[in-house]
């Protein structure tokens, strides 16, 4: 039950593929859901914020140095990308939320160095991430 967070985050990359696809085949709306400018932005608007999320909900265990980090470092990447999905061109908008994973990432690798988290976590992050960071500088080209 505990491997689930793998399914879940291969999962979760799903419509970030599709958007690019959508892009590459120049699909400008998905049936239902709206224009795939917007599908694709809200949607890595709550992942990014999710993923900060979980930083933010790992410091209240920490009596450490990453206890104090973590919350200013989650409320820091949400607020900054949320303000990006207001203001930003789309295609800009873009290369924060991939700059936003990496760091993300970045962040749970110094987490893991620290042993704060376990290896195969990380190890799927940086799958999830390079297949995410991939699709969003694709759907960028094509957008």
């Amino acid at each position: 039950m505990k491997k689930n967070y793998q399914y879940l985050a291969f999962l979760g990359s799903l419509p970030f593929l599709i958007c690019a696809a959508c892009f590459v085949f120049n699909v400008q709306d998905i049936p239902i859901l709206g224009g795939t400018r917007n599908v694709l932005g809200a949607y890595a608007l709550v992942i990014t914020s999710f993923m900060a999320g979980s930083h933010w909900g790992q410091h209240l265990d920490l009596d450490n140095k990453w206890g104090d980090y973590l919350p200013i470092t989650s409320n820091f990447t949400a607020v900054l990308v949320w303000i990006g999905f207001l203001i930003l061109p789309f295609k800009v908008l873009l290369i924060i939320f991939a700059i936003s994973f990496l760091v993300l990432l970045w962040i749970d690798q110094e987490l893991r160095q620290n042993d704060l988290i376990s290896f195969e976590y990380l190890r799927t992050r940086y799958l999830i991430t390079l297949i995410v960071v991939f699709t969003l500088l694709i759907s960028g080209i094509y957008a």
